[in-house]
């Protein structure tokens, strides 16, 4: 590299020279004519013919000059020709002139405090520049990833890459299960141009390391970096391998051209280790895996896979690993040990990168020697376990570095690459067509548009651990909320000890805040029974039914209870409904048990133990049924007066405008999406649960109340807006005939029963 530059330099000087001594020349001779005071004047024009003395002095510069012009012109050939050689000698040639003198920024060979030395000034250097690659190249970047923290991890990571990449993305996900339905949901919804993703089981790959002992927090899927060149595909020949608590803050396509730089039986590209780890002196007795020198930090792996398999990798990892625990026992720091341990043995397999390709955050590094300003950074790497909790000098910027793609909208990054044609996607032709098919001029468009719109979806936020009763008689209590109604979580928790399938619908930056906020809370951490499932905010209309379709689509339980998250159910109903799934046969008949909805227009409740409470309550005023102000009809078919005094279920038959809240089992049809926001989102879906002959049946010892709170944006809008109650007006006329297009003459009932209400 410093040859090159070099070179570069010899080049500039001798085109400089050819062009400055002709000048000079000229300079030096027009100045040499004013010794006496007089000018002279190379023009034969301005010749003095009667001066005799100027005749004389005039040939004698002439000759002078025509001397000093051959000599100029002998001295621009010489010069020519040394500007020849210049450009017609390589760039290796250059670099292997100058190896033997001084090492490289980038050569990974020689010691590592010149070699850092060299770094910051290189980075900065037009001749550190990496070559260019193709501009529509597919760039091929290999993950391990496990679980539900690791799952949010990689897409900050992902964010980071896809800001400032230029190329087509090939991500390949070494996931277990957990991480790969998540993901797998993630990147469908996302819809992101030119990145392809391909999983691969983790879960498979655990025998081939399961017998190394390791004490990493990454556990046994902290060492599956070994096994990439089996687990991938063998047409793949080189790879980027990231750790999920990277954060890139340049184009990838620069760590890719490196690639390039690989010489003879060099087939890893690493970054030294930051810290003192491997040079043994961190305690008393610490007795690191070996290494050469510092070792390298395998956050960062350019893997040249191709020439990994020819040296048969495998069996060479594997023989150092078990040589090696026989006295070491067990890995500390999981594949990079081992790694490691390798490159000792082997240290020609090596490039070693720049340090700025990863900046490594843990406590005690050197890594303040990798950069001089923000420039310089190019890739950071929180490999402390206490991650944004880290110490370091300048661990406000980096943090705020983080954030930034943290909190940063998704949907900003569905950018096309110009002049590079992705590959065809089904799913995005067919939105394409349906989009294409609506009318713009519609009064209203937004809300037919609002129906095809892919929300990008972030399921099980937190971690989720649970396992339905194994009677099967287990219920999830299915809701979905905003940011303005996450007070009402803990108060839920308290109330149903069951499972709770939740879809939120927040921007990337109120996600980190539910997240903080849930963390803080000892109610919500002391529940693993809880799914959290992010749909990502786009659009005008809050998805209301799209919410409720992604937490029904995602329980483990045989039935769940559809709900709204401002309702607090009664205290023991989750075993009264479980009781009340065996004693009505729901596995074996078609029945929504309907739960009694009442409300409160107190903040604070004292909340009635029993149904006797309640209606002593409802007698005082305390409460009252539903929406008994203001829409009567949306729960009068439960039949309240008679289930005060009822002690069995009893039927109940569908009415228009009927919305209860009911138990239904998991295979009941989902909610249709063309209503958002405000109004006959839920009745829609019982009026089909009707069509599909669905019994209605009122628990008489079950009760739900309603608590107050804000009006709802939506809310707001269908009662200031002209237009929108227009649109929904239409949408249920739509609605009602494609039941009668679906479930034919008994479908008629609906249209007479709207013309009657």
């Amino acid at each position: 590299m410093l040859g090159i530059c070099r070179g570069r330099r010899k080049f500039l000087a001798a085109s400089l020279t050819v062009l400055f001594v002709p000048a000079v020349t000229w300079i030096y001779l027009f100045a040499g004519s004013f010794e006496d005071g007089k000018p002279v004047s190379l023009s034969p024009l301005e010749s003095q013919p009667n001066s005799p003395r100027y005749t004389v002095s005039s040939q004698r510069d002439r000759e002078s000059l025509e001397v000093r012009m051959r000599e100029v012109e002998e001295e621009n050939r010489v010069l020519r020709k040394q500007l020849s050689l210049v450009q017609s000698r390589s760039p290796s040639q250059h670099h292997r002139g100058n190896h033997s003198r001084t090492y490289s920024m980038e050569e990974g060979t020689g010691d590592s405090e010149s070699l850092r030395a060299g770094i910051v000034a290189g980075n900065s250097s037009e001749c550190g520049q990496q070559p260019a690659v193709e501009k529509c190249e597919t760039i091929h970047v290999a993950i391990v990833c496990a679980g539900y923290n690791a799952s949010r991890d990689v897409v900050t990571l992902v964010k980071s890459v896809l800001f400032h990449r230029r190329n087509p993305l090939h991500f390949h996900l070494i996931a277990d299960s957990i991480a790969k339905q998540i993901l797998a949901t993630l990147f469908q919804t996302w819809m992101v141009p030119a990145v392809r993703i391909d999983f691969y089981d983790a879960d498979e790959l655990k025998s081939e390391v399961s017998w190394i002992p390791n004490k990493h927090y990454s556990g046994i899927y902290g060492l599956m970096k070994l096994v990439l060149t089996k687990t991938l595909p063998s047409s793949l020949e080189r790879v980027i391998v990231l750790d999920t608590d990277i954060t890139f803050a340049t184009d990838i396509a620069e760590l890719w051209a490196v690639f390039h730089k690989f010489k003879g039986h060099q087939v890893l590209g690493l970054v030294e280790n930051q810290s003192d780890w491997y040079l043994g002196n961190l305690w008393k007795n610490h007795r690191p895996w070996p290494a050469l020198g510092r070792g390298y930090n395998t956050g960062v792996i350019l893997l040249l896979l191709d020439k990994l398999r020819k040296m048969k990798w495998e069996q060479m990892w594997r023989l150092t690993a078990e040589r090696e625990l026989m006295s070491m026992l067990s890995t500390s720091l999981a594949d990079q040990d081992i790694f490691n341990a390798v490159i000792k043995q082997n240290p020609f397999l090596v490039y070693q990168l720049p340090c700025f390709w990863n900046v490594q955050l843990s406590d005690h590094t050197r890594s303040e020697q990798c950069y001089r300003d923000v420039s310089d950074l190019k890739v950071i790497h929180w490999n402390s376990p206490k991650k944004l909790r880290v110490k370091n000098k300048h661990v406000e910027f980096f943090r705020n570095l983080y954030l930034t793609f943290l909190e940063y909208d998704g949907n900003l990054l569905r950018r096309e690459l110009f002049g590079c044609p992705s590959e065809a996607d089904v799913n995005s032709e067919n939105l394409q067509k349906q989009l294409s098919e609506l009318d713009e001029d519609d009064l209203c468009y937004e809300f037919r548009r609002e129906r095809f719109t892919v929300h990008r979806t972030h399921l099980y936020f937190l971690h989720y651990e649970y396992e339905p009763a194994s009677d099967n008689t287990d219920v999830t209590l299915v809701a979905q909320l905003s940011m303005d109604r996450l007070q009402m979580l803990e108060a839920i928790c308290k109330h149903w000890e069951g499972p709770i399938s939740l879809a939120l619908y927040l921007s990337d930056a109120e996600a980190q805040q539910f997240l903080r906020y849930a963390q803080g809370s000892e109610v919500l951490m002391s529940r693993h029974n809880v799914g959290y499932h992010i749909v990502y905010k786009e659009g005008q209309f809050y998805p209301v039914n799209l919410l409720r379709n992604v937490a029904m689509k995602h329980i483990s339980t045989p039935y769940m209870f559809l709900s709204d998250i401002d309702f607090l159910p009664m205290y023991g109903l989750y075993e009264y409904l479980r009781k009340s799934v065996t004693q009505l046969d729901l596995a074996n008949t078609k029945k929504a048990l309907i739960v009694p909805a009442f409300e409160t227009l107190r903040y604070r409740l004292s909340f009635p133990k029993s149904k006797a409470e309640l209606l002593s309550m409802l007698d005082m005023g305390t409460l009252f049924t539903f929406r008994y102000h203001v829409w009567t009809k949306g729960h009068a078919p439960t039949n309240f007066a008679k289930w005060r005094t009822a002690t069995t279920p009893y039927r109940v038959e569908w009415e228009a405008d009927f919305e209860p809240y009911v138990v239904v089992r998991k295979d009941c049809p989902e909610y249709d999406r063309r209503f958002v926001g405000f109004g006959w989102n839920k009745v829609a879906h019982i009026m089909e649960l009707d069509a599909q002959e669905y019994e209605f049946t009122v628990l008489p010892n079950a009760y739900m109340i309603h608590m107050p709170h804000a009006p709802s944006f939506d809310i707001t809008k269908f009662r200031s807006n002209k237009q929108y109650r227009i649109c929904l007006k239409t949408l249920k006329e739509e609605f009602q005939q494609d039941m009668s297009r679906h479930y034919g003459f008994a479908a008629l009932k609906y249209l007479t029963a709207e013309n009657n209400s």
